[in-house]
């Protein structure tokens, strides 16, 4: 038991190095590949591994429930790149996550477009929930007695399209818990049309929301149901990655 909890241990401390295949963790811990292979299989039903691009395995999302001092927006934004590069490269524009802080949305990574043309990073920005759709995405999960609170507040419009009447924004909620997704249009930032997507922890709770915005002249275009429906496919696979201790970090520093 002792050895294999040592075994375990020195392939976690390889992979802190960088991510890696079976072959360079068994030589960077003189195991042999199929003890590797095994405590990796182990390691990655406990989320405490998981598998990266090539084959090869990095830290994964599960050691958070024994580590309560790392960083967990730093962790959530490292395990949700592979996502976003894959949305960014399917879609041709920009993609995003962002996270709950209380009222606000705070914007924790983007992947640029591969177009010439691209849009603005709004890594670490924090917005108000009713101005962007991730944020409304997250807002349509909450308990409406949350809702009520939220609305009673003044609520600032960013451009000129911005929706801040509480009924219409009530009625935005209802549709996007229905439909699973939601449409901005230039009401974040003119010239800017973006979509987003609800992620989930284990239990079904909100813990933010992939996007995907891009210049307002060129996206959509024809496909907005299309592109919905990928970002929805991509929010559904990053869902349930291990989000318990990491929501619960976030609700300890909330303000809501």
């Amino acid at each position: 038991m002792v050895q294999s909890i040592d075994r375990a241990f020195a392939v976690l401390s390889a992979l802190a190095i960088a991510p890696a295949g079976v072959t360079d963790i068994s030589a960077r811990t003189d195991l042999p590949k199929s003890t590797v292979a095994r405590l990796l299989a182990t390691l990655e039903g406990l989320h405490a591994v998981e598998r990266a691009e090539g084959g090869r395995y990095r830290i994964g999302l599960g050691l958070l429930h024994l580590a309560g001092a790392v960083d967990a927006s730093a962790a959530l934004a490292s395990a949700v790149i592979p996502h976003l590069r894959g949305l960014a490269k399917d879609l041709g524009e920009a993609a995003g996550f962002s996270v709950p802080t209380g009222y606000s949305v705070h914007y924790l990574a983007q992947v640029e477009s591969p177009n010439a043309v691209q849009v603005r990073d709004y890594t670490g920005l924090m917005v108000p929930m009713h101005v962007g759709p991730s944020g409304l995405c997250m807002m349509s999960q909450w308990p409406e007695e949350d809702i009520d609170r939220y609305l009673r507040r003044a609520l600032e419009a960013y451009t000129e399209k911005t929706v801040v009447d509480p009924a219409r924004i009530r009625k935005r909620l209802q549709a996007i818990k229905r439909e699973g997704h939601c449409w901005v249009y230039e009401e974040f930032a003119e010239g800017l049309n973006s979509v987003a997507a609800p992620v989930f922890d284990e239990a079904g709770r909100v813990v933010g929301a992939l996007h995907v915005h891009g210049p307002s002249y060129r996206f959509p275009g024809e496909d907005s149901r299309l592109i919905a429906g990928k970002v929805m496919e991509a929010a559904s696979r990053f869902t349930g990655m291990g989000f318990g201790q990491t929501r619960r970090h976030r609700e300890l520093s909330s303000d809501r």
